[in-house]
């Protein structure tokens, strides 16, 4: 699959939802919603995110921020 840079995908691998910021040789560079460290995910591994899942990622990281668990 082609992703554009910018949009949400499913890591099919981890069930992870990061945002494409590039790619490197031939792999996807995903950073996880909120920021963090980038991973690297073949093409065919990955799909376009739902809103739900998007949402769900973005829920996951405000509550661990107001945890204390991401700075």
């Amino acid at each position: 699959m082609s992703a554009a840079v910018g949009s949400y995908v499913v890591d099919t691998r981890t069930g992870k939802v990061g945002m494409v910021m590039g790619s490197e040789g031939p792999y996807l560079q995903l950073r996880p919603v909120g920021g963090g460290r980038e991973w690297d995910c073949a093409p065919e591994a990955v799909r376009i995110a739902t809103a739900s899942e998007r949402l769900s990622a973005a829920t996951a990281y405000v509550n661990a921020r107001s945890r204390g668990e991401v700075g």
